[in-house]
């Protein structure tokens, strides 16, 4: 036997009936702060800065990406 539900909803009421959060705020204040970056100007220490507050593994984490994008260019020449 095979049961099919189909539930039209909006993603903001799926978010809510789901139990998730609202990251509406955080990703405004992202965007805002990244606004400020780019008409400061960005250079490339501020796109290694922010690269490794992103990365899960701090440093080790930088490593193992330029790692293997210097193999990928590796391989592609």
């Amino acid at each position: 036997m095979k049961i099919t539900v189909d539930v039209d909803c909006t993603p903001e009421e799926a978010r809510r009936f789901l139990g998730l959060p609202d990251l509406g705020p955080l990703h405004e204040t992202y965007l805002a702060k990244m606004r400020a970056a780019i008409d400061q100007g960005i250079t490339p220490e501020t796109i290694q800065s922010m690269m490794q507050s992103w990365s899960p593994m701090g440093e080790a984490g930088m490593s193992m990406w330029r790692q293997m994008l210097d193999n990928m260019g590796a391989t592609t020449k």
